[in-house]
């Protein structure tokens, strides 16, 4: 067989970022507004960040189904924004935070019910390992 190993999940690159996937912030309706119950999953973003000079933050913002896709990806682009002013207020290089918005392009939970729309509310924190 050739090819590229799987990553190995006890690699502590690996667990940094299974870390970071559970950091996803979650808003409310047509907001980009960071509640403070969100808070301090970015607390452990910036504090990771400011141990871990040199590594790369991609910030996705998503949105619900409803309203069109323009704004969607408008809003998803607020909301990736807003996580990164946070992180640089609190230290973070902006250099080394991106953001990008999917607006309804990548929902997490399927369905039309409020459960599924507050899922697909997020920012979600893709950890890029530098070398």
């Amino acid at each position: 067989m050739t090819g590229r190993p799987l990553d190995d999940i006890s690699d502590p690159k690996n667990q940094d970022r299974e870390k970071f996937a559970a950091q996803t912030v979650h808003f409310d309706l047509d907001s980009s507004t960071i509640k403070k119950s969100e808070q301090p999953k970015l607390d452990v973003v910036a504090d990771y960040y400011k141990a871990n000079p040199g590594r790369i933050l991609l910030i996705e913002g998503h949105c619900d189904e409803r309203g069109t896709e323009g704004y969607n990806l408008a809003l998803g682009d607020r909301r990736a924004l807003a996580l990164r002013e946070y992180l640089v207020n609190l230290g973070v290089s902006p250099e080394s935070i991106h953001t990008v918005s999917f607006g309804e392009q990548k929902p997490v939970a399927t369905g039309r019910s409020e459960d599924a729309y507050k899922q697909n509310r997020r920012g979600q924190f893709i950890l890029i390992i530098g070398k």
